[in-house]
Formats: C-alpha cells, structure tokens, sequence
C-alpha cells in the first residue's frame, strides 16, 4: 500500500462497558482489513474510554467503514466518533517513542485532589507527558471503615526532565506539606525485575529500637536512647555509638532477650509485605545495626532468607557488653547487600533496599530502589524514594502490583 494511499483514522468510543464492544468493532475493522497501529482502554465505574487507531485504503474504502463503525456502536448503545490523522502526526507520535520514560507512584491513606493536582502540576512544569493512570489498590468502600487505609495511583509518563533537582526537592515538598508519598522511577528493565529485598529491623521490620528496650530494662534506658537517637541522625559515628551503648548492657541476663523477642512489636503491612515477596520469588535479608538473636526470630517469623547482623557476646548467661565479630554499620549492610546480589546472581539494580535510619543511606543509595521508611528527616532528603503514610506493604505498590495480585494468595 503506498503512502498517498493509506489512510489513517482514530476511532474514539466510550459509553457503558459490556463484554462484546472491542469484540464487535474490531471485526468490522476485519471485514475491511484495517491494521490496527494502536489501541488502549480505560474502565472507570463500568463507563468505558477506548481508542483504536487503524489503518486502510484510501478513497471508497472509507465511507463504509466508518458507515458500519456507526451502525455497530448503535447496535451496542455506545458512541462512536471519528478524528481523521496525518500521515505527517502520525509519523511525530511515532518518533516520541524514543523518550525517557518513567514511573510516578502516589500514595496515602487516602488520596484528595488537592494531592493530584500538586504532583501533576510539577510534571506538567518539567513538561512531562502522562501516558497512563492506574490505580494499583482496590476500591474503598466509603460506608465501611477500613483498619489499614490505603490508597495509591501509578503514573507512566513520558518526556526529558528539564530540571530533576528541582522537581525532585518539589516532590519533597508536596510530600511533606500535603501528607502524600511520591515515588519517581526510570522506568527500565530492572524496575519490572527487581528480585532482592533487604530491610534494616529496627523502626523498619519492627516498631521499636531493640537496643533502647533492652537499655530500659537494664536501668540505662536515657542514656542509650539519647546515644541512639545521635546515631540515627548522623550525628555520631555509628561504631563508636555502638561501642557506648553495648558497654551499658553489661550483666543484663540472657532471659531477658527472650521475652523481647516474644513481643517484638512487627510492622503493620510485614507480613502482607513477605508473603507477596515470597509467593513471587524475590529473596529478602534483614540487614541490620541490631542484634542476630532477635533477626533470627524475625526470620523465622516472617520466612526471611538471610539475616546479618551484630552478634551479642554471652558469658555465663549475661551480656558481657562486648559483640562479636565486625559491628554491622552503614558500610557493612551495603557489602552485605552487594555479597548477596552476587551470590544469587542478581544485577545490583534489581535490589531494593529499605530502611529508616542515617546508617542505611549506603545500602539505599547502592540498591537499584532505595526507599527511606518512616525515616529520619536527613534520610528522608537524602533517600531516592521515601513511604511515610502507608505501612510496610506500601513497598509492593512500587513494584507495581495490584491488590489483587497481592491478596490473591
């Protein structure tokens, strides 16, 4: 068929969704050997938005195409219409294929318009195209008061990022003052194939700081909680916080981190969040600054594959205040991170790493995906991607998945 004689139509449908419109209108495309160049479809609330963009001969062949598009939409009880396309747009629309692409995620308890149309502003500014909307959590009942809220949206879109500094520092920005979390992805081969999840455990996998627990428990709990709130922040090294805080445990006994561990306080979504992972296939770590007693509890309880942690020096049935073996900092958990991937011959960008805590920003900043959790404001800023409004199972929405795939188990 040459050029001069094709001709190029976009066929525009909407009305209420039934099994059979898409059925109907494409074999009336067939009759007339049409090629389909493009075709999508949106649902909201039975009410139907298609769009198939066809080709055919020029000249005769058009009028009764479009004649029977007609009659079948009236046949269904939907509306049809018709917009005509260059070849000269349509051979533009093919060339912007080759721009970047990426993912946005939105998420929040709940989310309002005010929160859409802050974020859809700012890529509107970078001059960003949104490709598509997909709402990735089920429908809220507004009758029924659900006890874990959750909502959240993914946008494709399309463009070259004029300034990422600073649509990144907006993001942060709207996050911060409209309570919503924004996730912003290349979206690349390794966004759809992550395969490795390590977790940092304390104020992460758990609520709690273990050490500052067990401080109270040894009557040291001020001082250790004071030492550990530095750390976190950055504002003390964590091996000589960690030095300080184990010398205050000397002589807590042994039964005392058992009934810890017994009522470790889980994060809401953890146990939702290991059983996606584990029915898909990812390997998960606990890679943490705390104790190996108390991740090799979570490990049995949330089936986690590898735990690294520091190892509490036991004399005689007490804490001696001493560890053993290399303290697990920040340096540490991004080498065991990296030894991991190799391991299971997984590319460093197919990680993900999660964690709370200024110690955590060397393996958030080597994963593929870092997402700073309920963090720390100096994580948080420093993070690629951060989840404050939603619980840990927030991290599956950036994986992409639906709640359907993820309660279908």
């Amino acid at each position: 068929m040459a050029i001069e004689e094709k001709e190029i139509i976009l066929l525009k449908v909407s009305g209420q969704d039934k099994p059979g419109v898409t059925a109907g209108l494409t074999a009336v495309l067939a009759t007339y050997n049409a090629i389909v160049l493009d075709i999508g479809q949106a649902d909201i609330h039975e009410t139907l938005s298609l769009g198939i963009l066809f080709q055919i001969e020029a000249g005769s062949n058009a009028a009764p195409v479009l004649k029977d598009l007609l009659f079948k939409g009236y046949e269904l009880g939907i509306k049809v219409k018709f917009v005509p396309i260059s070849i000269d747009d349509y051979e533009g629309w093919v060339k912007t294929q080759s721009k970047q692409r990426y993912i946005i995620n939105i998420l929040g308890e709940k989310l309002a318009a005010k929160q859409l149309a802050a974020v859809t502003k700012i890529m509107s500014d970078q001059h960003l195209n949104i490709d598509s909307i997909k709402r990735l959590t089920s429908r809220a009942s507004i009758i029924i008061e659900e006890d874990n809220p959750r909502s959240c949206v993914q946008l494709s879109v399309s463009g070259i990022i004029e300034d990422k500094a600073n649509m990144t520092a907006s993001f942060m920005e709207i996050s911060r003052s409209l309570d919503v979390d924004i996730s912003f992805q290349e979206d690349n081969i390794y966004r759809r194939n992550r395969r490795l999840v390590c977790f940092d455990m304390d104020s992460t996998l758990i609520q709690t700081e273990v050490i500052d627990e067990l401080a109270d428990l040894a009557g040291v709990g001020e001082q250790v909680r004071a030492i550990t709130e530095a750390a976190m922040n950055g504002e003390l090294d964590f091996n000589e916080s960690f030095k300080q805080r184990m010398a205050l445990l000397e002589g807590l006994s042994e039964e005392v981190l058992h009934n810890v561990a017994i009522n470790l306080p889980i994060t809401k979504g953890a146990h939702r969040l290991m059983r996606a992972l584990k029915y898909y296939g990812y390997k998960t770590a606990i890679l943490s600054g705390g104790f190996t007693y108390f991740g090799k509890y979570l490990q049995k309880e949330l089936g986690i594959d590898y735990v690294h942690a520091n190892e509490l020096e036991i004399v005689d049935g007490k804490l001696t205040g001493k560890y053993i073996g290399e303290i697990v900092n920040g340096e540490k958990k991004a080498e065991y991170l990296k030894a991991i991937a190799e391991k299971e011959g997984i590319h460093i960008n197919q990680t993900i790493a999660v964690g709370d805590g200024a110690n955590d920003l060397p393996m958030l900043n080597l994963a593929g995906l870092g997402i700073a959790f309920h963090a720390k404001p100096t994580v948080k800023e420093s993070a690629e991607t951060s989840i404050s409004s939603l619980g840990l199972d927030g991290v599956l929405y950036l994986l992409g998945y639906h709640d359907r795939h993820i309660d279908m188990m």
